[in-house]
């Protein structure tokens, strides 16, 4: 079983505007950008970082925090994605239009470093430096708006140290979350997933994964009727304290081998191994940060197993006591 990998600090940018960020997940999700094009910022910012001097400083896992969106869809019951016009062609046809997702996003995100040696007084600069990279990189293919006021404390960004006891760290962490209210931040709940599989599979043996899956993605209703009587009442698949569940893509599963580099024409990297892959998908939930209670459970990092085929995105997030525990 994979674990989070070590950290010493977390650094964190707090309410980030993004415009025009990719609403598609995968193929078959919408809605906010996957969590894997959070960790390929997270390594591209890494790349941009060890560039700026900064080699001590190593990006293990990444969270986001949200705090509001808006979808660029058009309204009404049955939505549509509010595309851009193409201009026209040399000859003056009209250009082919690919559809995309479009959506506006203000977020935080929580990044989990890990370094031996950090110049006390280094930090701070070192801070600023790294929210001056990333306002330079976008975000699911958005781009960074600068903060409406510089000055204002709650853009800046804060280092949080996580060097000490377990009570230490976690009072540290505690602090964290009431400095990001309001927000959810995404964790992952992929024991949901194989509890509704159990369920659906005693009344139906044939039920798929699949299944489970789109059963949990979608919110159902059916009247029941009571029993010896004719009265009865609707009843909603979603059950009380089920919370904002939400189906996610969680990373990638191979399609063939690994080629070598330079074989699969057309590749985005001649000099890196190549495979076809295509996504996984699990189940995730949006919760308010009051309500977490160590780093690693806003934290996502990647595990990586080539000879499985699997390049996936986890999570730590565990329900543990009644207040978080589905019933």
């Amino acid at each position: 079983m994979s674990r989070c990998p070590d950290f010493t600090h977390l650094l964190v940018l707090p309410r980030l505007r993004v415009q025009n960020a990719n609403a598609v997940s995968s193929p078959l999700t919408h809605g906010f950008p996957s969590i894997t094009a959070f960790l390929g910022l997270m390594w591209a910012l890494e790349r941009q970082v060890c560039r700026a001097g900064m080699e001590h400083l190593a990006f293990n896992a990444v969270g986001v925090v949200s705090h509001g969106w808006q979808e660029q869809v058009t309204e009404g019951f049955v939505k549509a994605f509010r595309l851009t016009r193409n201009p026209v062609q040399q000859d003056g046809s009209t250009a082919a239009i690919v559809e995309e997702g479009r959506i506006h996003l203000e977020l935080s995100l929580v990044f989990a470093l890990n370094t031996e040696h950090w110049d006390e007084a280094q930090r701070q600069s070192d801070v600023d430096r790294i929210a001056g990279l990333l306002a330079g990189l976008r975000i699911a293919g958005g781009t960074v708006l600068p903060p409406e006021d510089m000055s204002a404390h709650r853009w800046k960004p804060w280092l949080v140290d996580m060097t000490g006891d377990s009570e230490h760290r976690q009072a540290n962490f505690r602090n964290t979350c009431l400095r990001l209210l309001p927000g959810f931040a995404l964790v992952a709940r992929d024991e949901l997933l194989d509890r509704r599989h159990a369920e659906m599979r005693l009344k139906n043996p044939c039920t798929t994964r699949l299944d489970a899956w789109l059963s949990l993605a979608r919110m159902e209703w059916r009247y029941e009727t009571e029993a010896g009587g004719d009265k009865g009442q609707w009843v909603s698949s979603r059950r009380k304290g089920d919370g904002w569940i939400v189906p996610i893509p969680v990373g990638y599963g191979a399609l063939s081998e690994l080629h070598p580099p330079g074989i699969v024409r057309n590749a985005r990297d001649p000099t890196t191994p190549f495979r076809f892959v295509e996504s996984l998908y699990s189940v995730g939930e949006w919760m308010g940060v009051h309500r977490l209670r160590r780093a690693q459970d806003v934290l996502w990092y990647a595990d990586s197993q080539p000879a499985q085929g699997l390049y996936r995105c986890c999570n730590e997030y565990r329900p543990s006591d009644p207040f978080d525990t589905v019933v």
